[in-house]
């Protein structure tokens, strides 16, 4: 499997993995082969894990794929691309928005994303805040008639 070599208080070993099962191994040093045991140390890791809503296809995604291109669609929603920071809230509840509107400004990856429109019409919540953190597929902003 893996060959090492090894230099030992001046003397040198040429060391090859054999086989491993679970806690056992065997290596073969110079020539001679043997059943070494392997001890597993534990190490916990610093870095959180971090874990995600699984994100479900919303209703208006499926009346989107099914409308005809002349039908109104009804409410839609602007979800988080990805993981960020919202910086900036360019629209407030009320503002009449079009497709490819600035609707606000989030940090992810030390990169500023404009986070844009996908529809027409009047912003009728605004789900997040200046600074709030938001998980990919989160709502930010709903878009209605």
């Amino acid at each position: 499997m893996k060959k090492f070599k090894f230099t030992i208080r001046g003397n040198d070993y040429d060391v090859q993995i054999l086989n491993i099962e679970d806690d056992s191994a065997e290596i073969e040093v110079n020539g001679s082969t043997y059943q070494v045991e392997i001890h597993k140390e534990v190490k916990t890791t610093k870095t959180p894990k971090l874990t995600r809503p699984t994100v479900v296809p919303t209703a208006e995604s499926d009346k989107a794929k099914t409308a005809k291109p002349t039908e109104r669609k009804g409410a839609g929603v602007v979800k988080a691309p990805l993981p960020g920071t919202i910086i900036e809230l360019k629209v407030k509840v009320g503002d009449a928005v079009k497709i490819g509107d600035t609707i606000l400004i989030m940090e992810a990856m030390k990169m500023e994303n404009n986070i844009k429109a996908d529809k027409s019409g009047k912003i009728t919540a605004i789900s997040v805040n200046n600074g709030d953190s938001v998980l990919e597929g989160d709502t930010l902003v709903e878009i209605g008639e």
